[in-house]
């Protein structure tokens, strides 16, 4: 199976990313993590980027705040599904990020989750593999299966209680 690249703009987006990391854990799906600035380190951007196919990864996620233009520059580098995960900053509370990561250029695309929505861009990344990997596929229908069980305990409760 093909692993998923986290990359993060900064090590402040973390918290954010551990939701991927646990969604991708429980998945058993391989992943990497690095601290990666699009503006500080384009190089090893870059670098990583070029070489993710080649390394065994089938789609990267990329999380910023702020400018967040981490997204665009890897998707420019690759042909690798991007999944852009904006993070929310003090100064707009994610929007200006929101902004910065779905406005991508004809040509360029990145697939954009929630402000913070680390999660579901783990959860689209492991769709995007299950598309060759019935395993996966079987995996993520188990846990669509369980998450709705886990609402309709929810509502139970609170009819119980009612």
């Amino acid at each position: 199976m093909r692993k998923v690249g986290l990359i993060m703009g900064s090590d402040s987006d973390f918290p954010i990313v551990e939701k991927a990391v646990n969604v991708l854990k429980e998945l058993g799906i391989g992943y990497e993590v690095h601290v990666y600035s699009a503006h500080r380190t384009p190089e090893q951007v870059e670098e990583f980027t070029l070489k993710a196919q080649e390394n065994g990864f089938g789609a990267i996620i990329a999380f910023a705040g702020m400018a967040a233009h981490l997204a665009g520059a890897i998707a420019a580098r690759t042909v690798l599904p991007v999944i852009g995960v904006p993070c929310k900053s003090s100064a707009l509370d994610g929007m200006d990020a929101l902004l910065s990561t779905v406005q991508m250029p004809t040509g360029i695309p990145v697939a954009t989750v929630a402000i913070n929505g680390g999660a579901n861009a783990a959860i689209l990344a492991a769709q995007i593999l299950a598309v060759e990997d019935g395993a996966l596929f079987e995996k993520l229908k188990s846990k669509r299966k369980h998450d709705a069980e886990i609402v309709l305990s929810k509502d139970a409760a609170l009819l119980g209680k009612l």
